[in-house]
């Protein structure tokens, strides 16, 4: 009897070994897939600009912020306008790089027509962070540039974690966003619904529109609208700074949906790209808002093992163009900033 159980105890534990070590293998391998991928050649370089009626989405090189342009048979909007160089209450951690005089450069370049102007359909804040809207007060307050409308929900920093509160500029970064608007006489729909609509050749869908049903304190990621971004088939998800925290991630998937292109939420860090969400999106191709220094190699990391997409990291790539065809393909280059 005794030699029976040491028998049972011996192939229990060589099976409990054999898995770990294909554990092992499998994480070890898909690392290096990883790193294959995120230090492979560069895209082409995008072409210049020809047909008036093309279906494109920019994703800015700005840093470790969001800053991003969707075209559509000659209409134009923005998702986020990147980081900015105001730091209104002097903070030193909050001494950054701003990107604003970039991204309105890169905008009059795409989006201006002959007389030099720019019209925008909409402009979309995701979320009340400076590495998401601020830059839209210089955008917005730009002559050259019209707005029709602004999607920007009301900061609310009762639902906010006190730390975030004291260190950092929500409020600050917001207001300014709200006065340029208001300057400029563009509405701003603060209560944003989930339903489709039509973008030139695109439908697009906000998600996340609503609060979190919660009553503990989350950080302004938690708030972040996202756009689902549809054409013949084809589907592009930007994720903003989505987060599971409160389980939006969770809560959001299954709606969503099996996705071509994910631009990664929270630009790789932790709290985002959970298992689950990630494992129902299932992208084929991930965009990175973000330097290749900064990157978050454990949520990377993640992904890859769950469905092994390339990688496009804008720092890298010098921002990217996710070309969208008429038959279901998506074309991508980089180099979009020379």
């Amino acid at each position: 009897m005794l030699k029976k159980v040491l028998i049972t105890a011996a192939v229990l534990l060589l099976c409990a070994a054999i898995t770990a070590a294909v554990i092992i293998i499998r994480n070890v391998s898909a690392k290096n897939r990883l790193e294959t991928k995120l230090s492979g050649d560069l895209l082409p370089a995008a072409p210049e600009k020809t047909d008036k009626g093309r279906d494109c989405i920019h994703f800015l090189r700005t840093g470790t912020s969001d800053a991003i342009i969707l075209e559509s048979d000659g209409h134009f909007a923005m998702v986020d306008a990147g980081e900015d160089t105001d730091n209104p209450r002097a903070f030193e951690w909050l001494d950054l790089p701003g990107y604003e005089q970039e991204v309105l450069s890169y905008l009059k370049k795409a989006a201006a027509d002959e007389n030099g102007n720019v019209h925008l359909d909409f402009v979309l804040g995701t979320h009340s962070h400076s590495d998401h809207i601020g830059g839209f007060d210089t955008v917005i307050s730009d002559p050259s540039v019209t707005v029709d409308r602004a999607y920007l929900k009301k900061y609310d920093s009762s639902k906010i974690k006190e730390n975030e509160i004291v260190e950092w500029d929500n409020q600050e970064v917001y207001d300014q966003m709200v006065k340029a608007l208001n300057d400029r006489g563009v509405p701003i729909v603060s209560a944003p619904d989930d339903k489709p609509f039509t973008f030139g050749n695109l439908t697009l869908t906000m998600f996340n529109t609503a609060d979190p049903e919660t009553d503990k304190k989350v950080g302004e990621n938690d708030q972040s609208l996202c756009l689902l971004v549809e054409k013949n088939g084809t589907r592009v998800f930007l994720a903003a700074d989505l987060d599971n925290y409160s389980g939006d991630e969770s809560r959001l998937a299954p709606l969503i949906g099996k996705v071509d292109l994910l631009k990664v939420g929270h630009h790789s860090y932790g709290g985002s790209s959970s298992a689950k969400f990630i494992r129902t999106l299932s992208p084929s191709v991930c965009v990175i808002t973000n330097n290749p220094e900064s990157l978050d190699r454990n949520n990377i990391s993640r992904i890859e093992r769950i469905c092994s997409p390339e990688f496009y990291v804008t720092g890298k790539e010098d921002g990217v163009l996710a070309l969208l065809g008429d038959n279901g393909s998506v074309t991508y280059y980089g180099q979009i900033m020379k």
